[in-house]
């Protein structure tokens, strides 16, 4: 297992950015919950941040890709607007532990492109 950072690293209704076996994952914080996501649009295959860290849309209640505009529920990952509605972004499995979250490197290195 590796650790990704504290869960008080990222603040709640906010996201971060992470680089892992030469992928990009993201982590969202809402409602006191962690969720781990996969940096990669199904639509394009694009990165999903406007800028460093910023993966929400302005109210923070959706994922929001910054090339086409899709948006994501924070919870599942499901697209719910955009070219890729329907589809879901690919959920990383994680553990938390001592406020640590972390993930298995092997689960990373199992993703497709990007």
């Amino acid at each position: 297992m590796m650790t990704l950072c504290h869960e008080n690293d990222i603040e709640e209704g906010s996201s971060k950015g992470f680089e892992v076996a030469n992928k990009y994952l993201f982590a969202v914080k809402k409602d006191a919950q962690i969720f781990v996501y996969y940096n990669y649009c199904p639509h394009l295959g694009t990165p999903l941040e406007w800028q460093e860290d910023q993966f929400l849309d302005s109210d923070g209640a959706l994922i929001q890709c910054s090339t086409h505009g899709a948006l994501f529920l924070i919870e599942s990952g499901q697209c719910i607007q955009g070219p890729c509605k329907g589809k879901h972004l690919k959920a990383i499995p994680f553990q938390q532990g001592n406020g640590f979250i972390m993930i298995n490197e092997e689960d990373v290195a199992r993703l497709g492109r990007i």
